[in-house]
């Protein structure tokens, strides 16, 4: 791909040929040279530009999602963007990390395997002192986290991969759960050191405290659904239309569900004294009128009116009015 020149640089170069400092001949055989580019086995790019511009998409919209859940989680100011994105090898991952630190290690189920995240102890020990109720100071004692400390931290990194979820969502449906809290990166091997990994570092600011929160996908976990990051497949929209069959089965489903209708002929208001000395045979007298139409509801709304009648030997009511609810007329 050919680089853009800015509209400066473009009068710049203008300028250093009309003036004699650039020799216009000088340029086209520079041009003509042939470039040879060095290739690092080692360092194999297994992630196409393509796959990495999506994680980048994925990624931005995870840091705006968990942005608005740590401030309201945290009541304190929390900026997070996505610095960078690259892919290098697992080794060269672990040798950045410092000796002590904080690594969220957790399974994307039902992806095969494991993620991790880092996240610097300035940021981890700011969000943990607000959890406490403090000002958000950064003290970095990584090597001395209570059970108290690790059991806070891991529910809060549990909720960033809620977070995690919502943003995959629109490719895999992924439900990451937490597996472990380690501290020494040196303890941690999720891959062989040449698997090639995608890093996604975050710029992280909570209240006066900044710095980085990384998350390591290896390549290896998410081979399964590479293909589903292609831009083209991503932008196509899933929605699809419900077929016929399941409509049916929908209606009838529905259909079959139990509705109550309960007619009432009238109420009476009696003493408990009263109710304790009914027998066999007395009579309750009702509020209702014999002329007056009778209340039907369904589901314990009231829904029509009724008169009462005899369908052969079984007693009936023949529906006369329908009660109108608030908001069905129309206005």
């Amino acid at each position: 791909m050919t680089d853009v020149l800015s509209q400066g640089e473009i009068d710049a170069l203008l300028s250093a040929l009309s003036t004699g400092e650039m020799d216009a001949d000088e340029l086209k055989k520079e041009e003509t040279e042939k470039k040879v580019k060095v290739y690092d086995f080692k360092r194999a790019l297994r992630f196409s530009k393509d796959q990495i511009r999506s994680i980048t998409r994925i990624h931005e919209n995870f840091a705006r999602i968990l942005t608005t859940q740590l401030s309201a989680q945290l009541r304190t100011f929390v900026q997070i963007n996505v610095a960078s994105v690259d892919q290098l090898p697992y080794d060269e991952f672990i040798r950045s990390v410092p000796k002590m630190t904080l690594l969220s290690v957790f399974e994307p189920y039902p992806l095969d395997g494991r993620f991790v995240m880092e996240i610097n102890p300035n940021v981890g020990y700011a969000m943990l002192d607000r959890m406490l109720g403090g000002q958000g100071e950064a003290l970095n004692k990584v090597e001395n986290l209570t059970e108290i400390e690790t059991k806070i931290m891991t529910k809060l990194f549990q909720r960033t991969l809620d977070t995690l979820q919502e943003a995959w969502e629109s490719i895999e449906e992924i439900d990451p759960s937490m597996d472990d809290l380690e501290v020494n990166p040196q303890f941690l091997q999720l891959v062989s050191p040449n698997e090639t990994v995608v890093v996604i570092s975050l710029s992280t600011t909570i209240g006066e405290t900044s710095g980085m929160i990384n998350l390591c996908i290896p390549h290896v976990v998410i081979e399964p659904i590479l293909p589903k990051l292609s831009v083209h497949l991503w932008m196509q929209t899933k929605k699809k239309e419900r077929e016929p069959e399941e409509i049916y089965s929908l209606e009838a489903n529905v259909k079959k569900a139990p509705l109550d209708i309960v007619v009432e002929l009238g109420n009476s208001q009696i003493t408990i004294n009263e109710f304790l000395q009914l027998d066999k045979g007395d009579i309750i007298e009702l509020d209702q009128l014999i002329e007056d139409p009778l209340l039907v509801r369904v589901g314990n709304h009231p829904k029509y009116e009724a008169q009462p009648g005899k369908v052969k030997q079984n007693a009936a009511v023949q529906i006369t009015d329908i009660i109108e609810e608030e908001g069905d007329e129309d206005e």
